[in-house]
């Protein structure tokens, strides 16, 4: 997948692109049937697949003193899409200049970039105030040079499926309908750096990864699987919090691997949480964090055991 920034876009060549817009994040059962169908549509018209996001995402730049939860940061999302398979991602910063552009200058930005067809959710804004509607875009999208397919909502187990309702749900630590709504367990990734190695001290030795993103969409203490040992079963129990027993402050996701003594520093990592075992607590001295580790554990692996 080839990455474009800036608002000049690719080009496309004579044949230009066919485009999903929207802010990906999660990259849920809705955002891949919006881009199964750019696929399909690049495919019969011999032209480009491509995805248009943004960073940051609207929703974190209006509400920058208290951001919504981060389903995805963008590593995770760049591996996401890799897999889904649009040949081009063009990454917009979203900024003043963009957020003022009106819904025709949206468009001629697009259409400029080498979109020649963008495929859209039935709710989709964006542009000044929001002009640039699923409905602007049918009506004006044509005579602006952009063709245009408005998919209808996606829905799964009962609810129509959106990144909110997926924030809601791991905020509730209902790891299953996330998972139903995402169309796989719900992970994060990141690269392993050190720490300060308190958890070897105390018999616990963590990797500890960054969360990069203002607010992570859950916390507390969950059974969890790794990817990316090399070969190592990647069952364990992880934090994702600012251990304030111990007085910290930034949040962090810390994970200890069952039965492994490797090196994982700079090993980039996914994890996959698999069942939450409770919320994050401050106990009264490290003695009785500790007793409570071996507690969490003993939780991870039945959970990790259950057939389901």
């Amino acid at each position: 997948m080839k990455l474009l920034r800036g608002l000049a876009g690719g080009g496309g060549g004579a044949a230009g692109y066919v485009a999903a817009i929207g802010g990906f994040d999660g990259i849920h059962l809705g955002h891949r049937a919006l881009i199964a169908r750019t696929r399909e549509l690049a495919r019969a018209q011999g032209r480009a697949s491509m995805v248009v996001s943004f960073e940051p995402l609207p929703k974190e730049y209006f509400a920058a003193a208290n951001p919504p939860a981060r389903l995805t940061n963008f590593r995770e999302r760049w591996r996401l899409l890799e897999q889904d398979g649009p040949q081009v991602l063009w990454l917009l910063h979203f900024n003043a200049r963009l957020r003022l552009q009106h819904a025709a200058q949206f468009a001629t930005l697009l259409r400029d970039g080498g979109v020649r067809h963008i495929v859209i959710g039935h709710d989709f804004r964006a542009g000044y105030r929001g002009e640039a509607t699923a409905d602007w875009f049918r009506e004006q999208g044509p005579r602006l040079g952009l063709a245009v397919e408005i998919l209808a909502p996606v829905t799964g187990d009962g609810l129509r499926i959106g990144s909110h309702v997926i924030r809601q749900a791991l905020a509730a630590g209902d790891l299953r309908l996330a998972a139903k709504l995402l169309g796989r367990p719900y992970t994060m990734r990141g690269r392993v750096m050190p720490g300060d190695r308190l958890g070897r001290q105390l018999g616990f030795p963590t990797a500890n990864l960054r969360l990069a993103r203002r607010q992570a969409p859950l916390d507390g203490i969950f059974a969890i699987r790794v990817r990316g040992l090399a070969g190592h079963r990647g069952d364990g129990v992880a934090s994702v919090g600012t251990r304030p027993t111990v007085g910290g402050v930034t949040p962090l996701l810390e994970v200890h691997l069952f039965d492994f003594a490797g090196d994982l520093y700079g090993r980039e990592l996914e994890v996959e949480f698999v069942a939450r075992l409770r919320d994050t607590l401050r106990f009264d001295n490290v003695a009785m964090m500790v007793e409570q580790m071996h507690r969490d554990a003993a939780a991870a692996r039945a959970a990790l055991a259950r057939p389901d």
